[in-house]
């Protein structure tokens, strides 16, 4: 296969270290105000914020650079209310037989449950997909290399924009999934990866009051 051709870096800023410091520092001060929200307000968001986001999302660096995510943004309130249905249906299965019990105690203190309304109330559901294997141009499988981590880090990249544009998120994850390749009409190459919701919070949100570990309990420098 013939080797791409090159072309220049684009330029990176040109910064002092305390300048760069600055900005990584504010950076992660903007991150750390970052909370999943399980209470959003009905307010319109406008379609070009989304795909703003999602081009962020799409930058992400992938495995042999073949992008295996997928994304699938529904405003449509009957679509919504559509994925509502379906995910309680999982929902109330997980939580009545399938969670064990050492899960549910782990998510007890968080007061969630099988009712899901913010899948109606939040302006946007973005649901996204992995592709499992790609497709060749004679119809065939194409294999795909570390699509789940390329589609974790644009999921990452995603969220960090939408927060950027002051927007709050629910990452939410019903198992299985399925049934979004059956409402969305997905081809089953792609595996459902997660359904995002994106929106403002309602008036008066309150998230649990929860601390994040502290930098020297999840990181180590070696020099």
């Amino acid at each position: 296969m013939p080797m791409h051709a090159t072309v220049p870096l684009p330029p990176l800023p040109v910064l002092t270290d305390a300048e760069r410091l600055a900005r990584a520092q504010a950076f992660a001060e903007a991150l750390r105000r970052r909370r999943t929200v399980r209470d959003f307000a009905p307010t319109p968001v406008p379609r070009a914020v989304i795909e703003a986001c999602l081009m962020a999302a799409g930058s992400a660096p992938s495995g042999a650079n073949q992008q295996p995510w997928r994304f699938v943004a529904i405003a449509d309130p009957v679509l919504k209310r559509r994925i509502r249905l379906a995910a309680e249906e999982e929902e109330r299965a997980f939580y009545a037989r399938r969670a064990p019990e050492e899960w549910l105690q782990a998510l007890a203190p968080l007061g969630t449950d099988a009712d899901k309304p913010f899948l109606e109330t939040a302006p946007w559901l973005i649901a996204v997909f992995y592709e499992r294997t790609g497709i060749a141009a004679d119809g065939g499988k194409q294999k795909r290399y570390y699509p789940h981590e390329s589609t974790g880090i644009a999921c990452g990249m995603l969220v960090a924009a939408l927060h950027q544009a002051g927007l709050a998120t629910l990452t939410h994850t019903p198992s299985p999934m399925a049934f979004l390749n059956t409402l969305l009409e997905r081809p089953r190459n792609e595996v459902p990866y997660l359904l995002l919701v994106a929106g403002h919070p309602a008036a008066g949100c309150r998230v649990p009051d929860i601390a994040r570990l502290p930098l020297q309990d999840y990181a180590s420098f070696l020099a």
